[in-house]
Protein backbone atom coordinates (compact mmCIF):
# COMPACT_ATOMS: atom_id res chain seq x y z
CA UNK A 1 0.00 0.00 0.00
CA UNK A 2 2.95 2.13 0.71
CA UNK A 3 4.48 1.93 -2.42
CA UNK A 4 1.14 2.50 -3.98
CA UNK A 5 0.86 5.55 -2.09
CA UNK A 6 4.22 6.87 -3.20
CA UNK A 7 3.95 5.99 -6.88
CA UNK A 8 0.41 8.08 -7.17
CA UNK A 9 1.97 10.92 -5.71
CA UNK A 10 4.93 10.65 -7.73
CA UNK A 11 3.09 10.05 -10.67
CA UNK A 12 0.65 13.42 -9.62
CA UNK A 13 3.68 15.40 -8.67
CA UNK A 14 5.02 14.51 -12.30
CA UNK A 15 2.25 15.56 -13.99
CA UNK A 16 0.91 18.79 -12.01
CA UNK A 17 4.93 20.22 -11.33
CA UNK A 18 4.88 20.42 -15.51
CA UNK A 19 3.12 22.08 -18.22
CA UNK A 20 0.67 20.92 -20.38
CA UNK A 21 0.82 20.72 -23.92
CA UNK A 22 -1.72 21.53 -26.12
CA UNK A 23 -2.65 23.65 -29.79
CA UNK A 24 -3.74 26.47 -31.13
CA UNK A 25 -4.95 26.43 -34.32
CA UNK A 26 -5.59 29.34 -37.31
CA UNK A 27 -8.35 28.08 -38.95
CA UNK A 28 -8.09 28.94 -42.75
CA UNK A 29 -11.37 28.74 -45.11
CA UNK A 30 -10.93 28.43 -48.74
CA UNK A 31 -11.64 31.90 -49.22
CA UNK A 32 -8.89 33.38 -46.90
CA UNK A 33 -11.56 34.14 -43.76
CA UNK A 34 -10.28 32.81 -40.65
CA UNK A 35 -12.42 31.14 -38.23
CA UNK A 36 -12.60 32.93 -34.54
CA UNK A 37 -14.44 30.98 -31.65
CA UNK A 38 -15.95 33.21 -28.69
CA UNK A 39 -15.36 31.63 -25.36
CA UNK A 40 -17.73 30.77 -22.84
CA UNK A 41 -15.23 31.41 -19.91
CA UNK A 42 -14.20 34.85 -20.67
CA UNK A 43 -16.26 35.82 -23.45
CA UNK A 44 -13.40 36.65 -26.01
CA UNK A 45 -12.61 36.16 -29.40
CA UNK A 46 -9.90 33.41 -29.34
CA UNK A 47 -8.26 31.26 -31.85
CA UNK A 48 -9.71 26.78 -31.72
CA UNK A 49 -7.37 24.56 -29.61
CA UNK A 50 -6.83 22.67 -26.63
CA UNK A 51 -4.67 20.06 -25.28
CA UNK A 52 -3.44 17.02 -26.40
CA UNK A 53 -5.09 13.75 -24.91
CA UNK A 54 -2.49 10.74 -23.54
CA UNK A 55 -1.50 9.08 -26.73
CA UNK A 56 -2.51 11.12 -29.14
CA UNK A 57 -0.29 13.32 -31.46
CA UNK A 58 -0.75 16.22 -32.78
CA UNK A 59 -2.56 16.41 -36.11
CA UNK A 60 -5.08 14.32 -34.78
CA UNK A 61 -5.17 16.53 -31.75
CA UNK A 62 -5.93 19.62 -34.26
CA UNK A 63 -8.31 17.07 -36.40
CA UNK A 64 -10.28 16.71 -33.13
CA UNK A 65 -10.31 19.95 -31.85
CA UNK A 66 -10.93 21.77 -35.08
CA UNK A 67 -13.89 19.32 -35.55
CA UNK A 68 -15.27 19.86 -31.65
CA UNK A 69 -14.71 23.65 -31.72
CA UNK A 70 -15.78 24.69 -34.73
CA UNK A 71 -17.16 21.43 -36.73
CA UNK A 72 -15.01 22.27 -39.86
CA UNK A 73 -12.48 19.19 -41.51
CA UNK A 74 -8.51 20.03 -41.94
CA UNK A 75 -7.80 19.56 -45.42
CA UNK A 76 -4.09 20.01 -44.92
CA UNK A 77 -2.13 21.89 -42.56
CA UNK A 78 -0.22 25.37 -43.10
CA UNK A 79 3.04 26.36 -41.56
CA UNK A 80 3.86 26.11 -38.07
CA UNK A 81 3.86 29.23 -36.84
CA UNK A 82 5.51 28.79 -33.06
CA UNK A 83 5.56 28.15 -29.67
CA UNK A 84 4.55 29.51 -26.56
CA UNK A 85 5.62 28.78 -23.35
CA UNK A 86 5.37 31.61 -21.08
CA UNK A 87 4.52 30.50 -17.87
CA UNK A 88 1.18 33.42 -17.93
CA UNK A 89 0.22 32.52 -21.21
CA UNK A 90 -3.04 31.05 -20.24
CA UNK A 91 -4.53 32.32 -16.60
CA UNK A 92 -5.87 28.26 -15.94
CA UNK A 93 -2.70 26.68 -15.77
CA UNK A 94 1.14 26.67 -17.50
CA UNK A 95 0.40 25.24 -20.58
CA UNK A 96 2.98 25.09 -23.70
CA UNK A 97 0.83 26.11 -27.12
CA UNK A 98 1.67 24.83 -30.60
CA UNK A 99 0.46 27.27 -32.90
CA UNK A 100 -0.42 25.98 -36.19
CA UNK A 101 -2.03 27.40 -39.63
CA UNK A 102 -4.74 24.68 -40.89
CA UNK A 103 -6.75 24.81 -44.09
CA UNK A 104 -10.11 23.84 -43.17
CA UNK A 105 -13.37 23.04 -45.16
CA UNK A 106 -17.59 23.40 -44.14
CA UNK A 107 -19.56 25.67 -42.56
CA UNK A 108 -18.29 27.01 -38.89
CA UNK A 109 -20.74 25.71 -36.27
CA UNK A 110 -21.01 25.49 -32.85
CA UNK A 111 -20.31 22.10 -31.88
CA UNK A 112 -19.75 22.33 -28.00
CA UNK A 113 -22.24 24.49 -26.43
CA UNK A 114 -20.52 24.21 -22.78
CA UNK A 115 -17.00 25.82 -24.49
CA UNK A 116 -18.12 27.89 -27.57
CA UNK A 117 -20.60 30.92 -27.15
CA UNK A 118 -20.37 31.98 -30.27
CA UNK A 119 -17.99 31.33 -33.86
CA UNK A 120 -17.58 33.28 -36.61
CA UNK A 121 -15.52 33.44 -40.27
CA UNK A 122 -13.72 37.03 -40.49
CA UNK A 123 -11.53 38.45 -43.15
CA UNK A 124 -8.10 39.46 -41.97
CA UNK A 125 -8.69 43.14 -41.92
CA UNK A 126 -11.77 42.32 -39.70
CA UNK A 127 -10.30 40.38 -37.05
CA UNK A 128 -10.98 41.62 -33.63
CA UNK A 129 -7.38 41.86 -32.61
CA UNK A 130 -6.51 43.74 -29.52
CA UNK A 131 -8.93 42.00 -27.05
CA UNK A 132 -8.59 37.89 -27.77
CA UNK A 133 -8.49 35.38 -25.11
CA UNK A 134 -5.56 34.08 -23.59
CA UNK A 135 -1.84 35.22 -25.35
CA UNK A 136 -3.99 34.81 -28.65
CA UNK A 137 -3.21 38.69 -29.63
CA UNK A 138 0.23 37.47 -30.04
CA UNK A 139 -0.28 34.37 -31.89
CA UNK A 140 -2.50 35.96 -34.25
CA UNK A 141 0.24 38.70 -34.84
CA UNK A 142 2.96 36.60 -35.27
CA UNK A 143 0.75 34.77 -37.69
CA UNK A 144 -0.14 37.71 -39.91
CA UNK A 145 3.26 38.88 -39.78
CA UNK A 146 4.62 35.03 -41.39
CA UNK A 147 6.56 35.29 -38.14
CA UNK A 148 7.81 31.90 -36.98
CA UNK A 149 8.15 33.20 -33.09
CA UNK A 150 9.65 30.33 -30.18
CA UNK A 151 8.10 32.38 -27.07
Amino acid sequence: MRRLKHFVFTVLGIIFRHPVTGTTIVPVLPDNRIVLIRRQDTGKWGLPGGMIDWGEDLPTTVERELAEETGLTLRKFGRLVGVYSAGDRDPRLHSISILVEAFVEGEPRIVDGIEILEIQAFERQDLPLGDLSHDNDRQMKDYLEGLTTIA
